[in-house]
């Protein structure tokens, strides 16, 4: 009997979760960014004004936490202050373990496979089995059975509590300071949308947590119990981000703008087919040089397509600026796919801005002037060209959401106790 029943149950290493794929990277295209390391250090007040910071935003969160956990000790006592705004030990403790779950997940499994393989674990178990026995004298082997099966069930969800609480004593030091930093700055886009009287609905981010839940193929409840019996840390984690997405859209949507040719370049980066993709439609002012000329006439033409450039205002007025030239010739060439044209004259075109001459250059036999008037993507690279601009605009917006966070930090009162 005693070689089966010294095996521990599998149900007592269910008192540890990974849950992966917070979903928050996909479904917030715009920032959430808490970039604050680039926000330089000020000292001042009682325990300094400082603003520092690590960036830590990631596209999949990991949390992990055991129901009916014990708090920390001093997890009421408050960390900082963020403008006079509380943040406690116990939100910090909270935070750490949704930022460290899946180092204390692996640790604890490992904890606890060293704890059932130390022969004093063994000896525990035959303990427990002995003090069944001398208190159950009279009863039946099966009542005996079952009553130390619910023994050695307890017994092993509290060598996995153990396991547990060992890795996160582990863990905990040295996410505490990240997640620190991730809650001032939680706390002053909060602040932030406060004042652009941004709100988000409660029912946007249960929108958001179920998606998640989804994710790691649980229900909402599942998925709650699961991460401790509480959504509250990751409410508020997402309900930050989607209150900062939206200060930052309204602030400065309408500045992000995205040049033509930076969407080329991606584009062709990413399908690997080169320049090939893009049509430019071009004109072109060529200045024939006569066969016989020596070298300060050459000279003459490129002074004389300089004065075309100081004419040229747009493609509407090639055709003007070129004339009274002597040997100065306007064509207008249509769309040309970039893959036709000779180099360097082709690097120098995509790299040109629509409506723009480029400088004069010695062609065969004249002196040329070409004008990038627009550009177009071969139709079947349309939704390529539409996935770049959309990555080209998110970049643009997260730089400008780092530096408008980095104001926020300088600018507000953090005092840490």
């Amino acid at each position: 009997m005693s070689a089966a029943l010294l095996a521990i149950p599998a149900a007592a290493q269910s008192g540890t979760v990974a849950v992966t794929g917070d979903g928050m990277g996909t479904l917030l295209r715009a920032p959430s960014v808490s970039d604050s390391d680039k926000s330089g250090g000020k000292l001042s007040g009682k325990k300094g004004r400082r603003s520092s910071s690590k960036k830590h935003g990631k596209d999949t969160e990991t949390a992990s936490r055991e129901d009916s956990f014990p708090p920390m000790s001093g997890e009421n006592a408050i960390t900082a202050l963020v403008n006079d705004e509380p943040i406690t030990g116990f939100e910090v403790d909270r935070r750490a373990m949704l930022l460290s779950g899946s180092n204390v997940q692996a640790q604890a499994k490992a904890n606890f496979q060293a704890i059932v393989k130390n022969p004093k674990t063994t000896q525990r178990l035959k303990a427990i089995l002995n003090q069944v026995v001398q208190a159950n004298q009279g009863k039946s082997r099966d009542e005996i059975i079952a009553i130390f099966e619910k023994k050695k069930k307890a017994f092993g969800m509290s060598l996995q509590r153990e396991a547990f609480e060992s890795a996160r004593k582990t863990a905990l030091p040295a996410m505490k300071k990240k997640a620190l930093e991730e809650l001032i700055d939680e706390k002053l886009k909060l602040q932030e949308a406060k004042k652009q009287s941004v709100t988000i609905e409660d029912s946007e981010v249960t929108r958001v947590l179920k998606g998640i839940a989804q994710r790691n193929k649980m229900t909402l409840e599942q998925f709650t119990k699961q991460v401790g019996g509480s959504l509250e840390p990751m409410k508020n984690r997402v309900r930050a981000a989607l209150s900062w997405n939206e200060v930052v859209r309204k602030r400065f949507g309408p500045l992000i703008s995205v040049n033509t040719k930076d969407v080329d370049k991606l584009v062709a980066s990413a399908t690997g087919t080169g320049d090939a993709d893009v049509e430019l439609d071009i004109q072109r002012v060529k200045i024939l040089l006569p066969k016989k000329m020596e070298e300060h006439g050459v000279a003459q033409r490129i002074e004389e397509a300089e004065k075309i450039r100081s004419r040229f205002s747009d493609c509407k007025s090639t055709a003007a600026a070129a004339t009274g030239v002597p040997g100065a010739k306007f064509e207008r060439l249509g769309k040309k796919k970039s893959s036709t044209l000779p180099e360097p004259t082709r690097t120098l075109l995509l790299n040109a801005s629509d409506g723009e001459m480029l400088p004069p250059t010695v062609g065969d036999g004249a002196v040329e002037l070409y004008v990038v008037c627009g550009r177009d993507a071969v139709k079947t690279d349309v939704e390529k060209r539409t996935q770049a601009e959309t990555e080209l605009k998110q970049k643009e917006f997260e730089v400008m959401a780092q530096r408008y966070l980095k104001d926020l930090r300088e600018d507000a009162h953090i005092e840490y106790r």
